[in-house]
């Protein structure tokens, strides 16, 4: 059962199941790099009566066992929800990147694209991103597909969450 905090402001209702820490592993792939394991931990906290959740990602590559080899990727940002079901989703990235996308939310899903890239010098060629994120049997399940390095929007990340805290453990 997912826990709705009093205090959550009623536009967050409809991602409210996102609420709290999830953690757990995925793979990633993509013609630039070899294929690879990857731990996350991603952490969706609320501010009291306010229209917005706070998001915060981090993993690290693992090796064939399961053992941590190195730091990996990091994210923070913010989710949005608008009226009719739409959410809008920023995102930073300390890798010189930061997104904006629009999306849908439906009962335990949300389905986002980029509206918009802005990048540093010295970041990589990333274009455009593709997020599908839902509630499966109680975990959280997302596939991330993106355009960089000059191919084509296709698959790069997915990923299996279990939450281990609730919002009440995970309030900003």
């Amino acid at each position: 059962m997912i826990e709705i905090p009093d205090d959550l402001h009623p536009a967050c209702l409809p991602i409210a199941w996102l609420l709290g820490r999830w953690e757990g592993a995925g793979v990633g792939d993509y013609p630039t790099i070899e294929a690879f394991r990857f731990g996350q931990e991603v952490e969706f906290t609320y501010v009291p009566d306010r229209p917005f959740l706070a998001y915060a990602s981090r993993s690290w590559i693992l090796d064939d066992d399961g053992n941590l080899v190195r730091p990996a990727a990091r994210e923070t940002g913010y989710w949005r929800p608008q009226e009719n079901d739409e959410i809008e989703v920023l995102l930073t990235h300390p890798t010189g990147f930061v997104e904006i996308y629009l999306g849908q939310t439906e009962p335990a899903r949300v389905e986002l694209a980029t509206r918009g890239v802005l990048k540093t010098e010295t970041a990589k060629d990333y274009r455009t991103g593709h997020r599908l994120y839902g509630l499966v049997n109680g975990a959280l399940m997302y596939v991330y597909e993106m355009s960089a390095m000059g191919h084509e929007l296709q698959p790069h990340l997915s990923a299996e969450l279990k939450r281990v805290a609730g919002a009440s453990e995970s309030r900003d």
